[in-house]
């Protein structure tokens, strides 16, 4: 099983966008999907598979944290 975390779009060039994962800076392939600065998407395999609301990617935040502190 995989689990893609939020991240969040900090700079788009050409077809590639630099996603900030908590000062965790990697590239993702934006492939067929519209984002724009500021996004929060989720990424699988270098590739950018959905871009979700602030609420949802903060719930998830708030889900990954509690799971961190269950171990």
């Amino acid at each position: 099983m995989c689990v893609a975390a939020p991240g969040k779009v900090i700079e788009i060039k050409d077809n590639t966008a630099v996603i900030d994962y908590n000062g965790n800076k990697v590239n993702a392939n934006k492939g067929i999907v519209d984002v724009k600065v500021g996004d929060w998407t989720l990424v699988h395999a270098g590739l950018i598979i959905q871009v979700i609301s602030d609420d949802e990617a903060q719930n998830m935040i708030d889900i990954f944290n509690e799971l961190g502190d269950l171990s």
